[in-house]
């Protein structure tokens, strides 16, 4: 009797004959070269815990990189964001080519895409304005050594999902998962930010904080989860960097730096947000902001003079965005 086709499957291109491995057992899939990934491909090109394939309620699955050092890529572009996988879809992680099967997809869906490869990488070339947000989960490698598994990579995927819907409403997107890490942007104007930007930072972050507790409540944790967030704004360089194939646009310089180095210190600190002088500076100019925001000076890994930095907690920050909702009500009413 002939073993029946999977419905959805992975061909992995390695030395000797194409390994197939069929999808359809259970909904998320873990992948790297630990020998306790499902999916172990032993590539000194893959992380230890390179990705994760979620299965959604609609039988497809999100492919997630998890802040791998050589990266995934679906169809030559690298993946930032959770991606949802089709049909024929070429994935490389690192360096090992694999193929995505959905053949029920084939007779539904539209004409194949045309896959536009990335045959060069394009210098850094842009100074621009931005503020950097770095939010990290607290106490992930705690989570992860008292969570089941497959609680854990639905939680990761979920919340990587909705986090990147939040922040793209916010107007930015996320420039790199690292491991249970996100790295968003915001570009400003040539010279400043306005303060209205600001406002919208804030409420992504403020989103991004409701969202992680909705997701702490829905899931079995043996604590609540929390976020810790760095934000950080200056100057910093922009443009695509790798190579060959594998182009990723992205930014780097100190202004990056600093917003990693200042969600680190909320852990020591006590508070929950930490945002540099500068994105300080353009903050609307509510009554009472110190209030709010409370004025440190860091000691932060790899600075020799401690940092002034202002930091919050995150009921703080939704009292601040409310008295400036608050104001611009009053505002609008008084215009009218």
């Amino acid at each position: 009797m002939e073993t029946p086709q999977p419905q959805t499957y992975l061909v992995l291109s390695v030395v000797g004959e194409p390994r197939q491995f069929s999808l359809d057992a259970k909904s998320y899939w873990t992948v790297g070269r630990n020998q306790e990934n499902d999916i172990v491909i032993t590539d000194h090109c893959i992380s230890r815990n390179h990705a994760i394939l979620q299965g959604t309620d609609t039988g497809e699955f999100l492919l997630i990189d998890l802040g791998s050092r050589n990266g995934t890529f679906v169809n030559g572009r690298r993946v930032s964001v959770p991606v949802t996988l089709r049909h024929e879809d070429e994935i490389t992680f690192g360096k090992t080519q694999a193929g995505y099967y959905r053949p029920r997809e084939a007779g539904t869906e539209a004409p194949p895409r045309k896959r536009e490869r990335d045959t060069q990488t394009s210098v850094i070339h842009e100074r621009r304005l931005m503020t950097v947000m770095v939010a990290d989960m607290r106490n992930f490698t705690g989570l992860a050594r008292q969570v089941k598994e497959e609680d854990l990579s639905a939680l990761i995927g979920n919340w990587f999902r909705e986090a990147g819907q939040i922040l793209r409403e916010a107007g930015s997107w996320v420039d790199k998962y690292i491991g249970d890490a996100v790295m968003a942007l915001w570009f400003h104007g040539e010279n400043s930010a306005t303060p209205e930007e600001m406002l919208r930072i804030f409420e992504a972050i403020n989103g991004l904080n409701r969202m992680t507790q909705i997701m702490s409540d829905y899931y079995p944790l043996p604590f609540p989860l929390r976020i810790g967030v760095g934000l950080n704004t200056g100057y910093a360089m922009v443009g695509n960097t790798g190579s060959g194939d594998h182009p990723d646009y992205t930014a780097i310089g100190d202004t990056v730096n600093a917003a990693f180095r200042l969600e680190s210190a909320t852990k020591q600190a006590g508070f929950d947000l930490a945002l540099g002088e500068k994105t300080y500076s353009y903050l609307p100019l509510a009554r009472d902001l110190e209030k709010y925001f409370q004025l440190y000076h860091l000691d932060l890994k790899g600075y020799e003079e401690p940092m002034p930095a202002y930091g919050l907690t995150f009921q703080q920050l939704e009292q601040f965005i409310q008295a400036n909702l608050a104001s611009e009500t009053l505002s609008d009413e008084q215009e009218g």
